[in-house]
């Protein structure tokens, strides 16, 4: 059986085309992944406030409602 004598660079060409796509797309996944955990902290930071917000608005409901029945 008689090669092309191109087979070996084409076939050394192939591998590096596979061996960069491959790493390219783990670090297209990493990105990916450190984006959603930044989402997630941001989402949990919010709800965190959110809450913190909720909390002092019942504070200030209560106090009024005392001072309307102290009045």
């Amino acid at each position: 059986m008689h090669l092309s004598p191109f087979v070996v660079p084409l076939g050394a060409f192939v591998m590096v085309v596979i061996i960069v796509a491959i790493s390219s797309m783990k670090k297209m996944r990493e990105r990916e992944l450190e984006a959603h955990q930044q989402l997630r902290t941001q989402e949990m930071e919010h709800e965190r406030k959110m809450k913190e917000m909720e909390l002092e608005k019942a504070k200030l409901e209560l106090e009024k409602a005392k001072a309307g029945k102290s009045s």
